[in-house]
């Protein structure tokens, strides 16, 4: 038998670091900046609380009472064939300025004809209009996000789910409907008896 003869090896090279490999420096550097960078995003961040909160109780409240209207809020006090301005009036012992939003006129207007003497009530003069910035209509992100920024509002509204939201604001109380009549939630002095 003969020897085996030996084959150069073409192109051979040395062994090298794989550039992403952990014990190179830079590396280590950019893991370091990371590791910093996590642990500034997991500090706590505690939103300023209004100036106007005395614990829970808001003292920029005061007649008269700014009240913003939610969509269904008109609806139902329509189908319990209740005045809006002479039943907040009657709720809160005081006078009231109710708010309607851009984001609510479109909604009812979206509504279609079904809904159109809720959009006539909603035109009502006495009615404040209030401008949006935000893109969107989507009534109840706009009423809570209004509602955080000023806390000078009272929230009137019949869906359960803005009201659970709107409960999480310190200081914001609701208006709703019970038994045919409007009832008021969180307001210092609860308004009047029932």
């Amino acid at each position: 038998m003969g020897k085996a003869k030996q084959i150069r090896k073409f192109g051979a090279m040395k062994r090298m670091l794989n550039p992403n490999d952990a014990r190179l420096k830079e590396n280590q550097v950019k893991q370091q900046k990371l590791e910093a960078e996590k642990k500034e995003a997991a500090k706590r961040r505690v939103t300023q609380v209004a100036s106007s909160l005395f614990l829970t109780h808001n003292t920029a409240l005061a007649p008269p009472y700014r009240v913003l209207i939610d969509t269904n809020f008109i609806n139902f006090s329509l189908q319990n064939k209740l005045e809006l301005v002479q039943g907040m009036m009657d709720c809160l012992y005081a006078k009231c300025i109710p708010c309607v939003t851009d984001c609510v006129m479109a909604e009812l207007e979206k509504l279609g004809p079904k809904y159109r003497i809720a959009l006539r009530v909603a035109r009502d003069p006495r009615f404040e209009r209030l401008p949006c910035s935000h893109k969107g209509t989507y009534a109840d992100d706009c009423l809570v996000q209004r509602v955080t920024s000023n806390k000078c509002y009272i929230v009137a509204t019949c869906d359960r789910e803005l009201r659970r939201r709107v409960r999480k604001v310190p200081g914001v109380p609701l208006m709703y409907i019970v038994s045919r009549k409007y009832a008021i939630e969180r307001l210092p002095d609860q308004g009047a008896p029932s």
